[in-house]
């Protein structure tokens, strides 16, 4: 069952990636700019311009083009960046896990709030707290993350400077020796308790405006499912058993609740990854999502297409994980699956 599920996940999601090379590759290429003239500034000569395009087969048919970009990526190869001169794998793997360590702490931050305040929200709705967690939610929901970046950082940064609003680490504090690229992990892999402590403290704030958005949509649909299943028989009998409240919350109400919550959650999960260069940007984070911005304004296509279908493949993984949990927590998938 769990097989049959992920081999047709991962059929669907090759096909997907597939698309999107071509897709991103096509529109790098006809975007406004000459990316070699770009590259090498307003001073450089034509002849420098020229062999640049040369080398990098900027002259060639895009058919051409692409054939020689699925060649080099089949050997792992996402090409050369025109900014900074580097492979681009190498970038990412220096830019990425500030941005996944951003985007696991966000999750952690929105599925711990957004999963309690819609279960409290359905357990007493109709009432005070109900309209409190609905306000909370909405707002989350209808606010961008850089304006909570920014509104963090005036009311937390600088009326009240409690937290720091750039960077990974004070210019003070060594980097850890890198294992992960997490400085949380690292911190505490070397045994330096100081280090993990203004790691933290710095990536509270993004983390914080990171998640709210997706907090109130996971709070939202938390509330309404739950809502819901406080109508089923099984739920009222055992209110007539005389349960205790909390049990029926989260035996009763939650579990069946959480099914299709799950889903959204994954995927706000995994659009986390796509949402955060505008929060990268207002708290100065060194991250990929960051990257693939300035990468973007400079016209770096190899850079661009990489970057592209770094976020793309992550987003379809954290997809395939929540339909492999959705398959093993939901007894009617499993049941249907067994008869087939």
């Amino acid at each position: 069952m769990i097989w049959k599920t992920l081999y047709s996940r991962l059929k669907a999601s090759l096909i997907v990636m597939i698309g999107i090379s071509i897709l991103i590759f096509a529109v790098a290429r006809v975007m406004p700019g000459d990316p070699a003239r770009i590259a090498l500034g307003a001073n450089a000569s034509a002849e420098q311009v020229a062999a640049l395009r040369a080398d990098r087969h900027l002259d060639d048919p895009l058919p051409l083009q692409y054939w020689e970009f699925v060649k080099a990526l089949s050997h792992g190869d996402l090409g050369k960046s025109l900014f900074t001169n580097r492979p681009v794998s190498t970038d990412i793997a220096q830019f990425l896990p500030a941005t996944l360590e951003l985007v696991v702490v966000s999750g952690l931050i929105m599925a711990l709030l957004g999963l309690p305040i819609g279960a409290v929200s359905a357990h007493f709705r109709g009432r005070a707290i109900d309209q409190i967690g609905r306000l909370v939610a909405l707002l989350g929901v209808c606010t961008p993350a850089f304006v909570w970046g920014v509104i963090l950082q005036l009311l937390l940064g600088y009326f009240w400077p409690i937290f720091p609003i750039q960077g990974r680490l004070m210019d003070a504090t060594p980097v850890p020796p890198t294992v992960t690229g997490f400085y949380l992990l690292d911190s505490l892999i070397a045994g330096e308790p100081g280090t993990f402590l203004d790691a933290l403290h710095h990536l509270i704030l993004p983390a914080v405006a990171l998640a709210l958005g997706g907090m109130g949509q996971v709070a939202r649909l938390t509330r309404s499912n739950m809502i819901e299943v406080y109508g089923k028989p099984y739920v009222e009998m055992a209110e007539a058993y005389g349960f205790r409240p909390w049990r029926i919350v989260s035996r009763y109400a939650f579990v069946p609740a959480f099914i299709p919550t799950l889903t959204i959650l994954g995927l706000e999960f995994a659009a986390l990854l796509g949402n955060a260069f505008l929060v990268e940007k207002v708290f100065g984070w060194p991250g990929l999502s960051r990257y693939g911005v300035d990468v973007i304004l400079r016209k770096d296509l190899d850079a661009i297409v990489g970057t592209v279908l770094i976020i793309a493949a992550a987003f379809l993984i954290m997809n395939i994980v929540v339909d492999l949990l959705v398959t093993l927590i939901n007894p009617r998938i499993r049941l249907s699956s067994r008869r087939d």
